[in-house]
C-alpha cells in the first residue's frame, strides 16, 4: 500500500510504502535529501488484516475551515479531504505546567514563552466545535497543565453551557491533593479527570517524570473517592524498558478502584526528533505490542482477541441514526489507530464482554436492519417495532447468561442504548472499565490515510481545528510561536493584573 508520509528530518511530504515483512507491517519511505527511513508500522500483520474488516470512512466534512492547496497533511484546519468530524476536541488551555517531563508534548519552560489563550478566545474555540456538521460532544483540557489556571472551574462551566456532553481535564493530578479543589471542579460540571499514571512502582516516574509521582497518584484516587467523584481515566505513556511490565498490574489497579476508575487508555510513546534507527525500531511500542503485553500479564483473562478497533462500533451510531431520524457522532478513526475492550470485574476476576456476548453477532444484526432500512427517510411505528422484535429475538442466542456477570442486564441495556438512551449508555460505562489503546504518530510513522481520519482534533485561536498527530508533529511550534509571549513579560503582566 502507498500512502503519504513525511521525510522526520525536513517534515517535507514524501511517499511512503507500508507491507509485510516477517509477520510485521512495515513503513518505508524515502527523502532525496536525508536519505531511507524504515519503522514497524504494526508489530503483527495478521492483527493488522483482522482489523481491516472494520474500516470506516466517514462522511467527509460539509462546514470545512481551509482549502485544499498544499495537499494533505498541509492544509489542515479541518480541510474538504477530512472524512471525520470532531469526537473529542483537545483545547489546550496553558502551556504552563508544574512538572518538567522529559516525553512532555509542550512545556513553557523548555520554550521560554507562555501560550494561555483568553477566556474569550478559548470561548470562540469551543463555538467553533460546537458549529461543526455534528456538534462536537466532547472536550478535553490540556496543555501544559490546565489545573494551573485559576480560572478552569469556569472554563468548565462555559463549556456545559455551550452544549458539551462531557468535559474532562487532562491533569498530572498535583492540584488534586486538595478534595476541595475537586469538588469545585466537580459542582462546575466536571465529567472525568484524565489521569496522567506510568505505573504502580517509582521507576516509571523517575524515569518519565523527573520525580516519584506514585504516592500523588493513589492520593487524587482516594480524594476523588472521598469527593464522591467516580469518573478517573487512568493514562500511562507506555515506554518500552521503563513501564511496559506494568500493564497487567494497572488494569488489576484500576479493577479494585472501579468504583472510581472507569477507563485505561494507554499512550505508547511517539518519538520526536532525530533518533537512531536501532534505537527507535528496539522501542517502538505498537498497538499489538501493547495487547500481547496485557494477555500475558492478565494471565490470559484478557485476550488479544478481545479487542477490536475503535470504528468497529460504527454500526450503533448507524443504528441510532435511523432510530431517531438525525446525524450523530461516529467513531470512524482509521482501523489502526486504536483499540479496545469492555471488561467487568466479578470477585476480582476480569471477564471481557466477550466471554459472554458475541460483540461481532451483534453488530451483524445491526448492520442488517440498517441496510434494510437506510433508505426510509424516518421510520414508522411499525418499522420501529419490527426492528426492536428481532433484536429482541436475536439477543438471547449472542448472550451466554451462564457466563455473564450476576450484576449484568445486558440485554435490556442494550435496548435503552439502541435507542438513544444516552443515561443507560451511561450506566453501562460505570458497569466496566474500558481498556484502550491509542497509537498517536511520530514523522517516522506517519501515514496521512489515519490522518485524515482522525477523530481527536486540537481547537486553535485563529478558529482552525487540526487533528492530533498533525498538530503535536506539524503545527504546533508555529501556533504556539504565534500566540505566545516571553515568559518574563507573561509574568509582568501577571504581577500588573
Amino acid at each position: 500500500m502507498k500512502t503519504i508520509s513525511l521525510c522526520p528530518v525536513c517534515l517535507k511530504r514524501i511517499e511512503a510504502d507500508v507491507f509485510e515483512e516477517d509477520g510485521k507491517v512495515i513503513i518505508e519511505k524515502e527523502c532525496p535529501e536525508h536519505g531511507k527511513f524504515r519503522d514497524v508500522y504494526w508489530n503483527d500483520s495478521e492483527m493488522y488484516k483482522r482489523y481491516n474488516k472494520y474500516e470506516y470512512i466517514g462522511n467527509g466534512i460539509r462546514k470545512a475551515n481551509t482549502e485544499v492547496k498544499d495537499g494533505c497533511p498541509f492544509d489542515c484546519g479541518l480541510c474538504p479531504n477530512h472524512k471525520s468530524t470532531t469526537v473529542l476536541a483537545n483545547l489546550d488551555v496553558t502551556n504552563r505546567c508544574n512538572l518538567n517531563c522529559p516525553i512532555c508534548f509542550a512545556n513553557a519552560n523548555r520554550t521560554k514563552k507562555v501560550y494561555e489563550p483568553s477566556v474569550e478566545e478559548i470561548k470562540q474555540m469551543m463555538i467553533n466545535l460546537r458549529n461543526e456538521d455534528v456538534p462536537c460532544p466532547a472536550i478535553q483540557f490540556a496543555g501544559g497543565e490546565p489545573t494551573v489556571r485559576e480560572d478552569l472551574p469556569e472554563l468548565i462551566k462555559m463549556a456545559k453551557e455551550l452544549g458539551f456532553n462531557h468535559v474532562q481535564v487532562a491533569t498530572n493530578g498535583i492540584k488534586l491533593k486538595d478534595i476541595e479543589y475537586i469538588k469545585k471542579l466537580k459542582e462546575a460540571g466536571l465529567s472525568t479527570i484524565y489521569l496522567q499514571f506510568d505505573g504502580l512502582t517509582e521507576r516509571p516516574y523517575l524515569i518519565a517524570r523527573n520525580k516519584n509521582l506514585l504516592p500523588l497518584k493513589l492520593k487524587v484516587i482516594e480524594n476523588c473517592r472521598k469527593a464522591n467523584f467516580n469518573s478517573v481515566v487512568l493514562v500511562p505513556t507506555l515506554v518500552k524498558g521503563v513501564n511496559d511490565d506494568q500493564m497487567g498490574g494497572i488494569i488489576r489497579f484500576a479493577a479494585k478502584n472501579k468504583d472510581v476508575v472507569r477507563n485505561v487508555n494507554v499512550q505508547p510513546v511517539s518519538f520526536t526528533g532525530r533518533i537512531d534507527e536501532n534505537k527507535r525500531l528496539e522501542q517502538r511500542i505498537t498497538i499489538p505490542d501493547f495487547v500481547k503485553l496485557v494477555e500475558e500479564q492478565t494471565d490470559g483473562e484478557i485476550l488479544k482477541d478481545d479487542f477490536y478497533p475503535v470504528p468497529f462500533v460504527v454500526p450503533i451510531s448507524l443504528f441510532v441514526e435511523l432510530w431517531e431520524n438525525r446525524e450523530v457522532i461516529k467513531l470512524s478513526a482509521h482501523q489502526h489507530c486504536g483499540a479496545a475492550t469492555y471488561v467487568f470485574v466479578e470477585n476480582d476476576k476480569l471477564i471481557p464482554i466477550t466471554r459472554f456476548f458475541d460483540v461481532e453477532g451483534f453488530i451483524e444484526v445491526l448492520k442488517e436492519i440498517y441496510e434494510n432500512y437506510n433508505d426510509k427517510n424516518k421510520l414508522s411505528r411499525i418499522e420501529k417495532g419490527k426492528i426492536l422484535l428481532k433484536i429482541t429475538k436475536a439477543l438471547p442466542s449472542l448472550v451466554d447468561s451462564s457466563k455473564m456477570p450476576s450484576n449484568i442486564k445486558l440485554m435490556e441495556t442494550l435496548i435503552k442504548i439502541l435507542k438513544g438512551d444516552y443515561n443507560a449508555l451511561s450506566k453501562f460505562h460505570f458497569n466496566t472499565i474500558l481498556i484502550g489503546c491509542m497509537h498517536f504518530m511520530d514523522p517516522y510513522n506517519f501515514d496521512a490515510k489515519r490522518i485524515q481520519r482522525c477523530v481527536i482534533h486540537y481547537a486553535l485561536p485563529d478558529n482552525k481545528i487540526i487533528p492530533f498527530c498533525t498538530y503535536n508533529t506539524l503545527y504546533r511550534k508555529q501556533f504556539e510561536d504565534k500566540y505566545s509571549i516571553p515568559i518574563e513579560e507573561w509574568r509582568k503582566r501577571k504581577n500588573n493584573e
